[in-house]
């Protein structure tokens, strides 16, 4: 008879992924925990690029994905570069953890295929996923200061609205990222964010005696959205700072670059 592994149980149990109220279909953002990293990787690390056991990775997917509803064991990720190029996918740019090469680079996808699943990487930046579920629209974007400030929400809500979608009808999720309270940056930072907003972004950030700024990353990739045609009451943001909570997420800038990745995930 087969003993079961109470230490593996236990670990799967952990695996806790965060997700919005607003979206029904599968998706969550991944924590740190419940995974079989070991060192600086425990122990849920979903990073394939960070020097981590690929074999500790794929179970680390397995459990994740699964937890998050998704049966599905190949997805869509790639290279992601800060950049706003979002592309429109389907099942024949999916892979599983470490089967391919990296074939594209890409900071956004979408897809109107069922059971292909979107997946990016994070680390303080924001992970971002929007559904319009009544068209059948999916999308998962990587957005840091770099590819906010090049409007790829603008980019990834008209290649959903391409597909069929409709801005009033798509429900998005600001995901665990870096919070004002710890976002630290330069003057060409807001200057990038005042550019995209308007100028209707100076509550947005605080000025400090070092000249440098406090930056709300979350509220301008929320305004943005707006500004773009979605309806506020249907954007989530999920309050967690990676950088105020290292015990349940990784954080760069926190950590550098010794460390595991989180993952968001989306699926029709």
């Amino acid at each position: 008879m087969a003993v079961e592994d109470k230490s593996v149980k236990s670990a799967y149990e952990k695996v806790e992924p965060v997700r919005s109220a607003l979206i029904r279909c599968p998706h969550g953002f991944s924590t740190r925990t419940g995974g079989v990293s070991e060192g600086i990787y425990a122990s849920l690390n979903l990073g394939m690029n960070r020097g981590d056991d690929p074999e500790k990775v794929r179970e680390n997917f397995r459990r994740f994905l699964d937890a998050c509803g998704i049966r599905e064991t190949a997805f869509v990720c790639g290279k992601q570069v800060h950049e706003n190029h979002v592309m429109t996918v389907g099942r024949e740019h999916a892979g599983e953890p470490y089967g391919y090469e990296e074939l594209f680079v890409a900071d956004g996808y979408v897809t109107a295929e069922k059971n292909v699943p979107l997946v990016i990487f994070t680390a303080d930046c924001i992970p971002l996923l929007m559904a319009d579920e009544q068209a059948g629209v999916v999308a998962a974007v990587h957005s840091g200061w770099r590819s906010t400030v090049l409007d790829i929400e603008k980019n990834a809500v008209e290649a959903m609205t391409a597909l069929g979608a409709k801005r009033e009808n798509i429900k998005a999720c600001i995901g665990p990222a870096i919070g004002q309270c710890c976002f630290e940056v330069g003057p060409e930072v807001i200057e990038g964010v005042d550019a995209l907003l308007d100028g209707n972004a100076a509550d947005l950030y605080r000025g400090k005696a070092n000249g440098k700024f406090m930056l709300d990353l979350k509220g301008v990739v929320k305004r943005s959205m707006i500004r773009t045609g979605l309806l506020e009451h249907n954007i989530d943001v999920i309050a967690d700072c990676t950088m105020c909570m290292p015990e349940k997420y990784w954080s760069h800038r926190m950590i550098g670059s010794g460390r595991g990745s989180q993952a968001a995930v989306i699926m029709l």
